[in-house]
């Protein structure tokens, strides 16, 4: 289609400059949604070397196909944490008592973790297309895995149980994901020009945890692996679903994100998002998922020409395109409607 990918806008876009063009984003796209486009099955298959390289193969050159300037790709921690499932899957929760937390193997979750997702990174990078990036990295942030190993109800009953091992439990897990970023960035860092995880703090109307307690407990450590990421000489930008409004500015403040990812249209309209904080970060997504399961293509239409009408002048760095993800359950017509769009309205030759 002649379409030549350039990373660098996406990185101005993370640094909160004006792009060349607005990119393309979505924090991921359904294995489902990309074997429907591509017209053959991604999949991972064994995990083999050969299985990786064609996984690659064609989650990479999909990527180009839509019109990204880079791919997003993440290896999640919550993956691989023995015991793990809290969160994720209900498991029954690996810590629940100070002698669970000293037992747990948290220094052999640093290898288990290369183990996975090296030879994962290796494909990526064997296969990226020329122009582009990768964007995304270690995935999961310090409140994911804490659940997941000790289970939202459990941790919030430790604030009044046991004060001493709840704190412990985010300092501990901080410095587990420490490790598993610096590892990344040392080996990676070539292939990925924006680094990110996601965390999400808030439902509909409010944060789940107190502020003060994410402010205290979970802020702290985020500014940790965002100044690792910072040395490294990228861009951090965080995925956090939920109405977090009320320590979104210690976010950016403390923590020095340099850009946010998540909008939901029953939370904040994203044009909220970008008048209120677009002077100091970027500011991506724009289209509400749920627009890409029911709403009519002519809506959706007037729906994604409104953000990029919004954002294409005034509001720093912006990337337009889910406020969350493209899961398989998504209208993979709509899907690409969004995205050719966003295309359309930047001037691209399709």
């Amino acid at each position: 289609m002649g379409f030549q990918p350039d990373y660098r806008n996406i990185v101005q876009a993370a640094r909160n400059e004006t792009p060349a063009r607005i990119p393309l984003y979505d924090h991921k796209v359904g294995d489902g949604i990309i074997s429907k486009i591509m017209g053959e099955k991604v999949s991972l298959g064994d995990g083999s070397a050969e299985a990786l390289s064609r996984y690659f193969e064609l989650y990479d050159r999909f990527f180009l196909h839509m019109g990204y300037d880079t791919v997003t790709f993440e290896g999640c921690i919550t993956r691989v944490l023995p015991g793990g499932g809290a969160l994720g899957n209900h498991a029954d929760p690996a810590i629940k008592t100070r002698e669970d937390f000293e037992k747990y193997p948290f220094d052999k979750v640093p290898a288990l973790y290369a183990e996975r997702f090296g030879p994962q990174f290796d494909a990526l990078r064997a296969h990226m297309p020329e122009g582009m990036k990768a964007i995304g990295g270690v995935g999961n942030g310090v409140f994911e895995i804490t659940q997941d190993l000790v289970g939202y109800e459990n941790l919030m009953l430790l604030t009044y149980d046991d004060e001493e091992l709840y704190s412990d439990l985010f300092k501990r897990v901080g410095a587990m994901m420490r490790e598993i970023w610096a590892w990344f960035l040392r080996n990676y860092a070539d292939v990925f020009c924006v680094c990110r995880f996601g965390d999400d703090l808030g439902y509909k109307s409010a944060t789940l945890m107190a502020p003060d307690e994410i402010r205290g407990h979970i802020i702290p450590e985020y500014a940790k692996i965002v100044s690792l990421v910072h040395e490294a000489g990228r861009p951090f930008l965080l995925h956090s679903c939920g109405c977090i409004f009320d320590v979104f500015d210690d976010i950016i403040n403390v923590a020095r994100i340099d850009a946010k990812h998540s909008n939901e249209d029953a939370i904040a309209p994203f044009s909220r998002w970008v008048d209120e904080y677009g002077d100091r970060i970027g500011n991506f997504g724009g289209v509400d998922t749920d627009h890409l399961v029911r709403t009519e293509d002519e809506e959706l239409v007037k729906i994604v020409r409104d953000v990029y009408e919004h954002c294409k002048t005034g509001h720093g760095g912006i990337a337009i395109g889910s406020g969350n993800s493209i899961p398989d359950y998504v209208d993979v017509n709509k899907y690409v409607l969004m995205t050719r769009t966003v295309r359309e309205c930047r001037g691209d030759k399709l």
